[in-house]
C-alpha cells in the first residue's frame, strides 16, 4: 500500500479527486441552505453537524466492512482521535460557517486557501522529517497566486478586517492546515479509516450539540433534500478517508499543495450546478497557476531548506 500511495501519478489522481469532491460541496451547501430553509449561524452549524456525523456513520460502516468486523480503538488512541475530531471537524467548520457569513466569498476563498501554507509551516515545526524548503515556498506562492486571480472581481474584496468575518475564516484555515499535520502524526496509532470514522463521529456530534445550543434548526426533509445531504456526507467519507491514507504515506507538503485546487473545482462545480459563468481568461490563468504550484512541489529534485 505504501508504494501505491507514494506513486506520483496515483497521489495526484487521488488528491485531485478529493479536492474535486470538496469543491462540489460549495454549490451543494448553497443548494442545501435553500432546500433545508437554513437561516442563521446556529442552523448552519447544525446542518454541518448532520452532514459530518452522517459521514462518520458511513465511514464507520465502510471500515467495518473492510476489516470484516466492528472497528475499535486502543484506549491510548482515544484522546488523540477525539482531539483530531475537534480540530479537523468541529473547530474548522464552526469558524468556516460563521466567518463566511460576515465576509465576501472571494476574501473567504483566498483566506481559506492559505491552509496549505499553514500545513507546511506547522509540519516544519512539529515534525523533524518535514523541513521548509524553497521548492515548497515557491509552489505555495504560485498556487496561492492562482487563488487570488480567480477571485479578481470588482467589489469582491470589500474593505477592512473583522474578527467575526476574515478572522474566523483565518482560524478555519489554520485549523485545517494544522489538522493535516496532526493527522499524519497520529496515523501510526490506528488505521487511517478508523481515525477518520471516529473523528467525524465525534466532531460531527459536537457540531450538532453546538448548533442546537445556538438555537439552530433544519427543516424541509424531502426526497431531493435528503439525497443531497446523503451525497454531501458520502463525499466527506470518501475524501477524508483517502486524504488520511495519502498523508500517512507522503510528506505533508506533497499532499497539502493540492488544496489550492479546491476553489478552482468549486468555481467549476458552481458553473455546472448553479449555472454560473466561469469560462474566462482569468480562470484559465488561475488554473495554470494552481497546476504549476502542484508540479513544483511534487517534482523530484534536490531539496534546499530555507
Amino acid at each position: 500500500m505504501e508504494r501505491f500511495y507514494q506513486n506520483t501519478v496515483t497521489r495526484t489522481i487521488l488528491a485531485l479527486m478529493c479536492c474535486a469532491l470538496w469543491g462540489s460541496a460549495f454549490p451543494c451547501v448553497k443548494i442545501g441552505y435553500e432546500l433545508f430553509q437554513i437561516e442563521g449561524s446556529g442552523s448552519q452549524i447544525l446542518f454541518a453537524g448532520y452532514r459530518f456525523f452522517l459521514a462518520g456513520v458511513f465511514t464507520f460502516i465502510l471500515a467495518c466492512v473492510l476489516e470484516k468486523g466492528v472497528i475499535t480503538m486502543k484506549k491510548s488512541s482515544v484522546p488523540y482521535v477525539f482531539g483530531q475530531g475537534l480540530l479537523q471537524t468541529t473547530v474548522q467548520y464552526v469558524c468556516f460557517y460563521i466567518g463566511l457569513a460576515h465576509t465576501t466569498g472571494a476574501k473567504g476563498s483566498v483566506i481559506n486557501a492559505s491552509n496549505a501554507f499553514f500545513s507546511i509551516i506547522a509540519a516544519h515545526f512539529l515534525m523533524r522529517s518535514e523541513k521548509l524548503t524553497w521548492k515548497k515556498v515557491a509552489g505555495c506562492l504560485v498556487g496561492f497566486a492562482g487563488i487570488i486571480i480567480i477571485n479578481l472581481e470588482p467589489g469582491a474584496w470589500s474593505s477592512g478586517f473583522s474578527l467575526m468575518g476574515e478572522g474566523m475564516v483565518l482560524v478555519c484555515a489554520f485549523s485545517y492546515g494544522l489538522s493535516s499535520v496532526t493527522l499524519k502524526m497520529i496515523s501510526d496509532r490506528e488505521k487511517p479509516v478508523t481515525i477518520t470514522a471516529y473523528q467525524l463521529l465525534f466532531g460531527g456530534a459536537v457540531l450538532i450539540l453546538t448548533g442546537a445550543a445556538a438555537g439552530g434548526s433544519v427543516h424541509g426533509f424531502a426526497l431531493k433534500s435528503t439525497l443531497l445531504l446523503l451525497y454531501m456526507s458520502l463525499l466527506s467519507t470518501v475524501a477524508f478517508s483517502i486524504w488520511a491514507e495519502l498523508l500517512k504515506y507522503n510528506s505533508v507538503g506533497k499532499v497539502a499543495i493540492f488544496g489550492f485546487s479546491i476553489p478552482v473545482f468549486g468555481v467549476a462545480m458552481s458553473a455546472i450546478f448553479l449555472g454560473e459563468q466561469v469560462i474566462s481568461v482569468k480562470n484559465l490563468i488561475a488554473l495554470v497557476c494552481v497546476s504549476v504550484g502542484i508540479i513544483i512541489i511534487n517534482r523530484k529534485g534536490r531539496e534546499i531548506t530555507c
